[in-house]
């Protein structure tokens, strides 16, 4: 059976951050990486379960997937969450998969609508990448159900990596 590591960037999630995490139940390890948050998203993300650690002056934010325990790695942003569908194809695909495959897109909902598929589950130990989320790359096959994003008025904007 298949382990899925999800990794999420936050800066002063605090408010939303567990809405997220609710919805990680297919995953078997949550690691967070805090970028200099000055309210209380790493206590909300230990609550969780999660693993916290400090983001690093000047590291890619794809870099921290070597952090990770699993090599199935599931980028999300702390103003998402998973659809019950998204959570039943996670545990359906983790009893069945097939590594013959770098990665995973996504279906996206935004505002009620949904945009097109982004790559959101990754093999780390065949994909790297650069920033918070990977970049589309050909045509991967897309699982059932989408990822909710929030517009969250108070959304905290991150800093940028050095």
């Amino acid at each position: 059976m298949a382990s899925i590591s999800a990794l999420i960037h936050t800066f002063n999630d605090e408010r939303q951050l567990g809405r997220t995490l609710e919805t990680l139940r297919p995953c078997d390890e949550i690691l967070i990486v805090d970028h200099a948050s000055n309210d209380q998203t790493a206590r909300v993300a230990r609550q969780y379960g999660a693993k916290v650690i400090r983001a690093v002056a000047g590291v890619q934010n794809g870099a921290y997937a070597t952090d990770c325990k699993h090599d199935w790695v599931l980028c999300l942003l702390p103003i998402e969450s998973l659809t019950e569908a998204l959570e039943a194809s996670l545990f359906e695909w983790k009893s069945a998969r097939s590594d013959d495959v770098a990665g995973f897109a996504l279906g996206i909902r935004r505002n009620g609508e949904t945009s097109s598929p982004e790559l959101r589950l990754v093999n780390r130990s065949k994909m790297n990448w650069q920033g918070i989320t990977p970049e589309m790359c050909g045509e991967p096959p897309t699982l059932q159900g989408d990822v909710l994003q929030f517009d969250d008025a108070e959304e905290p904007a991150m800093p940028a990596s050095k």
